[in-house]
């Protein structure tokens, strides 16, 4: 096969000069097609997807690469879901320091979101036709609600709880101190009142797809929520997840008392959980993940082999190995289904 150059294809799609799942060595912007597949445990993986993808995003990401050393070697078109426009991974055998990383991921997202994609960069991903687990935050996660504030709406306490939350979620107020200020605020609301929200909670849109595909490789799927379990549980059956952790709201006479029953659910408590479950499953880090919204899920992510941040607050985007910040979740699917090979 003749060598693909990128410089004179322009604004061509590279779906149409491309093949799925092949990789191609890359030489001063000309491609070649390679038969070997760079291992999963070396280097840097660069993910792009979102609109269709051209020559020219490939150039400009190359270009920005360039900038900060970063050689690549390989690159590869892949479309993990039907249901997901074609995505594209750049792979390198280089290394960034921590500081380098992060300096890195903040410019890749900017120039890929010039070219109408979302991007991340990630060491080491998990594979997704191995067992692996994912734990995953509920609130603005796994659903597009944060309960307590839907609660404190129906209680007419809305504002009062809401901006709690807030300070809680940008990490200026202790998650434990917010949460027993929050609930204290919903003492003697009826469970009649808030059975419909449980009934019908909202799920953040391509979670439920994304849970069906990995539990059809074998995946284990936990929530690990600082919220409550009584809307957890109702999670369970639609998410198919082997487990859930909340807090548990005191009940009484059918009312909220305002108060948490047994130990809080936090940013620690949360890693504990995602650690104590991969130790028990017998699993590498690397296959397990961690997606979060809020800088209490943090921790959790730090804990993983890939942390993702879903819609997540700006601070939460910054600190994440790759983030979500626009579109559906199914689109997790870009990071855990890159056509690379493990080092058995």
């Amino acid at each position: 096969m003749s060598p693909v150059s990128l410089t004179h294809l322009s604004e061509k799609p590279l779906s149409q000069v491309l093949t799925l799942t092949k990789w191609y060595q890359v030489e001063n912007a000309q491609l070649h097609l390679s038969d070997k597949a760079p291992l999963r445990q070396q280097g840097i993986f660069i993910s792009v997807f979102g609109d269709e993808l051209t020559a020219m995003s490939a150039v400009a990401l190359l270009s920005f690469a360039a900038q900060y050393k970063v050689v690549v070697s390989s690159l590869c078109l892949y479309q993990p879901d039907s249901q997901l426009p074609v995505g594209l991974v750049l792979h390198s055998d280089g290394h960034l320091s921590d500081t380098m990383m992060s300096e890195f991921r903040h410019g890749l997202r900017g120039v890929a979101a010039d070219q109408g994609l979302q991007g991340s960069c990630i060491t080491n991903p998990a594979d997704l036709k191995q067992k692996g687990l994912m734990v995953m935050d509920m609130d603005s996660t796994a659903i597009t609600i944060e309960c307590i504030d839907e609660i404190a709406r129906l209680a007419g306490v809305y504002d009062e709880v809401a901006s709690v939350t807030a300070q809680a979620m940008a990490g200026k107020l202790a998650f434990n101190d917010s949460l027993h200020q929050r609930v204290g605020k919903l003492e003697g609301v009826e469970l009649s009142l808030i059975q419909t929200l449980k009934d019908d909670l909202p799920l953040m849109p391509g979670i439920q797809a994304l849970c069906n595909i990995l539990k059809s490789h074998d995946w284990h799927l936990v929530i690990a929520s600082g919220g409550f379990t009584w809307f957890a549980e109702a999670l369970q059956k639609p998410l198919q997840l082997d487990a859930y952790y909340a807090n548990e709201l005191e009940i009484s006479d059918n009312r909220l008392t305002g108060h948490v029953i047994g130990d809080i659910v936090n940013a620690q408590r949360k890693a504990d959980i995602l650690s104590d479950i991969r130790a028990k499953l017998a699993l590498p880090k690397h296959q397990c993940v961690a997606i979060g919204d809020g800088a209490n899920d943090l921790v959790m992510m730090a804990e993983a082999g890939t942390g993702i941040a879903v819609h997540g607050k700006p601070k939460v985007v910054a600190q994440a190995d790759a983030a979500i910040c626009q579109g559906s979740l199914l689109q997790v699917l870009y990071l855990l289904a890159i056509p690379a090979k493990s080092d058995d």
